[in-house]
Formats: C-alpha cells, structure tokens, sequence
C-alpha cells in the first residue's frame, strides 16, 4: 500500500513541500510519542535499577532506528543510500541526544524535575531542531553526478 497524502481530500492541494513537513510533522509526532512512552514504561519497569540517563540513552537507539524507517520511507522516500542515510540520522540524532542528555540532567539534578517531565520537555527542543538537520543533512537529495542540488 503507497500511502500519499496528495490523495487525501484538502491535503492533495497542499504543495509537494507543504505534504512532506505535514509528513515530516506526524512522523515526528509519531516517534516522539513512541520515545516517550517507552522511555516512561522503561523508567517505570527498571527506574530503580537502571540509571534513568542509561535508560534514555537505550530508549534514543531504539527511537533514532524507528525515526529513520519512517522517515526514508513515508517522508523523503529516498532510495538506497541506507547505510549513508542511516549514520547521518545518527549524526543529526547524535547532536540531538546529547542536548536532550545534557537538557535532561540539568532539569533533573537543577530544577528537580521528575524525568519522565524532563524528557518530555528535553524532546521537544530537540525535535524542533531536527527537522533541519534531516531535511538538508540526512535525507538531501544527490543529483546524478553525487553532488546536491
């Protein structure tokens, strides 16, 4: 099933550019609803034993790999590439994780914030940032001679 949102009423007049953020926006929302609740059933599960930076480190591997199938395949579609797409997913999340890391810590240890709050908080800043990063970094599309347009 090829999924498009130029086919569904009022979005298919939406430009190419408009339907992909609109894309790009629900997979967001997608993954960082999926990053949250796990790192929440995770903290609740192993909060005691685990530390929760440890936790939301493992929650970010497991979310950057969801973000990266959904994003390759419901936003930029691009093709092939997997390896060089999927490392600077890592690169852009990379950069993301550490301030979601650092904005976690600082909201947790400073402001005593319960870390679920934190991550959420963290996690939308980061998500903001991202999207720049993947639209012009991870998923940017090569002409034929390997060079960007």
């Amino acid at each position: 099933m090829n999924l498009e949102l130029k086919h569904i009423p009022l979005l298919g007049r939406l430009s190419k550019t408009q339907r992909e953020v609109l894309a790009y926006l629900a997979v967001g929302g997608w993954n960082t609803l999926f990053g949250m609740l796990l790192y929440s059933i995770g903290y609740w599960l192993w909060g005691k034993q685990v530390h929760y930076l440890l936790l939301a480190i493992l929650v970010n591997i497991i979310a950057i790999t969801n973000a990266f199938l959904c994003y390759k395949f419901l936003v930029f579609k691009t093709k092939g590439n997997w390896l060089r797409e999927y490392l600077r997913c890592y690169i852009v999340y990379g950069g993301g994780c550490l301030i979601s890391m650092a904005l976690l810590w600082l909201l947790k240890e400073f402001l005593n914030m319960n870390p679920v709050v934190a991550n959420a908080l963290a996690t939308l800043i980061v998500v903001i940032c991202s999207y720049f990063g993947h639209k012009y970094f991870s998923f940017r599309k090569h002409t034929k001679e390997g060079n960007t347009p």
